[in-house]
């Protein structure tokens, strides 16, 4: 069957874009690139195959959506590499707010939170004989 869906970005409104930016690249490894004097400035951020795309709130408060909503991630990035990336995170000094682990729906993942508030989730949903 044809893939019409190939990739997605997050997009992350940000208060202090640069301050966001340099968090991302500082602690998280990503590799940003500045289009600040475009007609919609932005930054984008590269690691690997994940982009986030950072715009400008223009004075507004970051809300998570878990303070939005009750509960939920603000972003989800697909890993099999989830240990590493915990690992390589902590000795950055970036904040864990839940630990890896198995969740009740099947993945395996760990939750940081970025200098916004935004808790960002790594993981990967585990295949197993039961799931079949």
């Amino acid at each position: 069957m044809y893939q019409r869906l190939l990739q997605s970005h997050s997009i992350f409104p940000t208060n202090d874009i640069e301050k966001t930016s340099e968090f991302y690249s500082q602690y998280l490894g990503f590799r940003a690139v500045s289009y600040l004097e475009a007609e919609e400035p932005h930054i984008c951020l590269y690691r690997d195959d994940t982009e986030v795309i950072l715009t400008k709130s223009l004075g507004q408060k970051v809300v998570p959506n878990r303070e939005l909503y009750g509960y939920g991630y603000d972003a989800y990035f697909i890993t099999k590499q989830q240990e590493h990336l915990k690992q390589e995170f902590e000795a950055a000094g970036v904040k864990i707010v839940r630990s890896l682990s198995n969740t009740d729906y099947n993945n395996k993942e760990f939750v940081i939170e970025d200098v916004d508030g935004r808790w960002i989730a790594f993981g990967i949903k585990e295949t197993s004989a039961s799931m079949e």
